[in-house]
């Protein structure tokens, strides 16, 4: 039953929030009410943090002018609690690399649709048509969304299992035949999603990969081939990488009104910021003259959200699960053998796509997007369950030797 959940847990963090939200549930109840798994085990990673985290969250409902609304804009802490179920879920590096693979699998065949998106949409960017289902992949089909509302969501979970998957997929071995074409066809969907900061988070996270592999010729030269290539093919790729940090760009300079209202509001509400879920009430009267969108839920940039919800302390927690995930990771990367290649893939690959998300985080409230924050989680998990390996193979050395 825990194989086929993770292969529907694989296919809902692809294409459906509601598949993904129900498989986590059912797995969280097997395994409270499932038999115990043997020790060791790897506990509770991060849950200091996460815990500090979610307390101050709820200061700052109760703090909030309108705490109602901020509870409910709270709900999305429980979505934290994915890190521990799928970490308690797979059993070992083993099946940790498996699930990382059908996740890469799942996500070229939705990046696949979206080619067929894009390169059947129409002029007007849908097509009309008496099928659902052909309705339901054309609807706003101007730039690569697969199943999601919006393409800022493919770009984002694509970006995190790609670049998760780029050091196992750069390592070849049996899975090259068919990892570095879905590798390749989720690279041409990201370009198509059209979106900035999920490419210069991508590029983060491939320097990341390169940094930590011995043959990092194997990551940088085919993807230089990949980018020059597709820059060439469609020129409009081209214009939309000149435009980063363009003043006369509309989008950068709406990014801009609102960096300086957030860090007005952060300024004037330092300890407990406006509550959760207050921007979309509060914008409006602080938007600058040169806003282009009068009216937001948030700020396009996830620090920025953070410390405007819930203040310097909400911010401080924030940063201390993620300083947390990597000097952890960090001490099991080291902690890996050094022929053991699959399990430094996995932990290198998870680093790197976490890192890639903080950085497109900058540019997109990507913490509040649950598809993306489930993938980032799920991701997260992976050094942990490598973690567990290696404490179970010095338990076995251990009691050789005795």
């Amino acid at each position: 039953m825990r194989d086929w959940l993770l292969v529907a847990l694989t296919a809902g963090l692809a294409a459906s929030i509601t598949l993904s939200e129900t498989t986590l549930v059912v797995l969280a109840f097997l395994l409270v009410l499932g038999p115990r798994a043997a020790p060791p085990r790897v506990g509770w990673p991060l849950i200091g943090p996460m815990i500090a985290f979610a307390v101050w969250t709820l200061v700052t409902v109760l703090a909030s002018t309108r705490p109602g609304e901020s509870l409910a804009a709270s709900r999305g802490l429980l979505t934290l609690l994915a890190f521990y179920v799928v970490l308690h879920t797979l059993p070992d590096a083993r099946r940790a690399a498996r699930f990382a693979s059908g996740l890469l699998i799942a996500i070229a065949i939705v990046a696949l649709l979206s080619i067929v998106q894009v390169g059947f949409c129409p002029t007007g960017g849908t097509l009309e048509s008496s099928h659902a289902a052909i309705r339901l992949l054309m609807r706003k089909c101007g730039r690569a969304r697969g199943f999601f509302s919006i393409y800022m969501t493919l770009a984002g979970v694509l970006t995190l299992v790609l670049i998760s998957a780029l050091p196992r997929v750069a390592l070849g071995g049996r899975s090259a035949a068919w990892a570095g074409p879905a590798w390749l066809v989720g690279l041409l969907s990201l370009g198509l999603t059209s979106v900035r900061g999920a490419w210069l988070g991508f590029a983060v996270g491939v320097a990341g990969c390169a940094l930590g592999l011995r043959r990092r010729w194997l990551v940088l030269a085919p993807l230089v081939l990949v980018l020059v290539g597709g820059l060439v093919i469609d020129p409009a790729l081209l214009r939309r990488v000149k435009s980063v940090g363009d003043l006369a760009d509309d989008t950068t300079r709406d990014r801009l009104a609102m960096l300086d209202a957030g860090l007005g509001l952060a300024i004037a509400h330092p300890l407990t910021g406006i509550g959760p879920g207050q921007v979309k009430n509060v914008y409006p009267t602080v938007a600058s003259p040169e806003a282009l969108r009068r009216s937001t839920s948030h700020l396009h940039n996830t620090p920025l959200q953070i410390v405007v919800e819930r203040g310097l302390p909400g911010l401080a927690g924030w940063l201390a699960i993620w300083v947390g995930f990597f000097g952890a990771a960090w001490r099991v990367f080291r902690r890996i053998p050094p022929g053991d290649e699959d399990a430094r893939a996995l932990v290198l690959g998870s680093m790197a796509a976490i890192a890639a998300f903080l950085v497109a985080g900058l540019f997109e409230y990507n913490f509040g997007d649950t598809e993306v924050l489930l993938v980032a989680l799920a991701v997260m998990a992976l050094p942990f369950v490598v973690e567990r390996d290696l404490a179970i193979g010095a338990t076995s050395s251990r009691q050789l030797r005795e």
